[in-house]
């Protein structure tokens, strides 16, 4: 069996094993949700409803008229008791809609439609209308991703089955469970971009949903399944596309240029749900694991769920919580407030307990260039670093600043300790202040 790879990478340690082998559960209706009326990049909405109104699960609670932008929707039916400003999972506040939640919840989404006859626009309209965005963390809306410019034709339509970030297991699960949704969520973008092409790219740390994908695409030319080298960042796009194409996106340039499209395995698989059921994004599979908790689980959550309610779910803590993520631990977000709430691009929360976390001080730069060996996107983080901390952003901008995707390669591997990430983001902002003057 042919394995595809790109240049560059980590192997940290995959700890997928916690919740590898458990099948999703449904996590228990919370008291209230809170959903932020920003959930993606672009436009943030405002709210179409008031406080003490009554909404529906799937109903329409925020939208906006920018063409890059997503819908939000209750993921509850209950009573709307406040729209306020409350910090989400990166500390910024954003102005969201609190919903109580009815003790009984009504039964929607069980008719399907068949989806093989959709037209290009009826996809586009479906995913734009059910708020869908990249659900891998991106978060960048769908439909626009599913509108490439005349100019740019698509032929190929990649799946993002990697999954590289270390502990989460959420999109294994899918595969397993949704397997059929996976291949017509796939079809339907294919059909969407006018593309030939789909392929599958799946690390083989997943042997069991390779061969279910493999099974139902076997009698299809037009789809494949590629296996992968178990490596990060394999599943950035960037990176995939290279691996299972061999085409490589330029420098500063989109996936578009190359002929491609990448989505994630749960954006497909609610694409899918979109255009057959109407099913807005209220509602995603998560992994809810580490080795600070209890019983760690796949669950699928109602978008507002707060952390805290997952983390009791799961039986809470071990011992002292050293740190909670969300995300993964390469490029998540650690969480100063449990009460922050799973969104739409949350893929997981991950909990270490205090003895695993270590405080650790940066020291100076020993000129080893692991960082630069390790660097997929074939950057000098070492010398970005070394900019940022003279204040000199316009030639951190000529070492590729602006290119670098935050995976944390440089960091995990360096002896001194740098956060080459945290000093890569200090430079793109400075460097986007610097061109709005």
């Amino acid at each position: 069996m042919k394995i595809n790879t790109f240049q560059g990478g980590i192997h940290p340690p995959y700890q997928k094993d916690f919740t590898a082998h458990k099948a999703t559960e449904e996590a228990p209706l919370p008291d209230r949700v809170v959903i932020p009326l920003s959930q993606h990049v672009g436009a943030p909405n405002e709210p179409t409803v008031n406080v003490g109104d009554k909404v529906e699960e799937g109903q329409k609670i925020g939208e906006s008229e920018a063409f890059i932008s997503a819908p939000v929707h209750a993921s509850v039916s209950g009573t709307v008791t406040a729209i306020e400003e409350r910090k989400n999972f990166a500390g910024r506040a954003i102005k969201s809609v609190v919903i109580e939640v009815d003790p009984s919840q009504p039964e929607k989404w069980n008719e399907k439609r068949d989806t093989g006859s959709l037209e290009e626009e009826e996809i586009r309209q479906a995913a734009k209308e059910a708020g869908l965005v990249g659900l891998g963390g991106a978060a960048f809306p769908t439909f626009v991703k599913l509108s490439p410019p005349s100019d740019k034709p698509i032929d190929l339509v990649i799946l993002n089955g990697c999954e590289c970030e270390p502990f989460l297991t959420c999109d294994h699960r899918l595969m397993l469970e949704k397997s059929e949704e996976v291949v017509a969520g796939l079809e339907l973008m294919m059909r969407a971009v006018k593309a030939s092409k789909g392929i599958i790219g799946v690390e083989t740390n997943k042997m069991d949903a390779i061969e279910r994908l493999e099974g139902l695409t076997s009698a299809k030319n037009d789809i494949e399944v590629v296996p992968l080298e178990v490596k990060y960042p394999q599943g950035n796009e960037k990176m995939l596309i290279e691996a299972v194409s061999g085409r490589r996106v330029p420098p500063g340039k989109l996936p578009s240029e190359v002929g491609a499209l990448v989505q994630n395995i749960g954006t497909t698989v609610a694409l899918y749900e979109a255009a057959a059921m109407g099913k807005p994004v209220i509602e995603r599979v998560i992994t809810v694991t580490g080795p600070g908790l209890k019983e760690p689980k796949n669950l699928l959550v109602k978008v507002g769920t707060s952390i805290d309610k997952l983390i009791e779910h799961c039986g809470g803590f071990i011992a002292s919580p050293g740190k909670v993520i969300m995300g993964g631990p390469m490029t998540g977000f650690a969480q100063e407030d449990l009460s922050a709430v799973v969104v739409k691009g949350t893929s997981g929360i991950v909990v270490f307990p205090s003895e695993d976390v270590l405080e650790e001080t940066e020291r100076q730069c020993v000129g080893c260039d692991k960082c630069v060996d390790a660097c997929p996107m074939f950057l000098m983080p070492n010398m970005i670093v070394k900019y940022v901390k003279t204040a000199q952003y316009d030639k951190a901008e000529l070492y590729g600043a602006l290119d670098c995707f935050e995976c944390g390669c440089c960091s995990f591997v360096c002896p001194s300790r740098i956060p080459h990430v945290a000093y890569v983001r200090i430079a793109k902002a400075e460097i986007a202040a610097a061109k709005k003057k």
